[in-house]
């Protein structure tokens, strides 16, 4: 079954229900099943949005789509690189 894709935004407004619902004495396994999310992508969440407003997070996969971005297109001309240096050697 494939799961659901969540934004940011709603991460971070699930985190701070969750919150609340273990304020309120709830366990994690409570609050999760109440946020229809499983323990493991609830701890996933709080070490990588714990503490962040929504603003932050919506730029932090913002920079993580530009870093991807990047990584490719610096692969890409390295691989031309490479080719060149093999063409000015001779060995094609």
């Amino acid at each position: 079954m494939k799961g659901k894709k969540h934004s940011a935004e709603q991460i971070i407004r699930k985190l701070r229900e969750a919150d609340g619902m273990l304020a309120a004495g709830k366990t994690i396994g409570q609050a999760c099943q109440a946020l229809e999310v499983s323990e493991q992508t609830f701890h996933r969440w709080r070490n990588q949005y714990g503490g962040m407003k929504a603003e932050e997070a919506k730029r932090l996969k913002e920079l993580e789509t530009e870093n991807k971005r990047l990584k490719k297109l610096l692969a890409e001309a390295e691989l031309d690189k490479a080719i060149l240096k093999e063409a000015l050697q001779g060995n094609f």
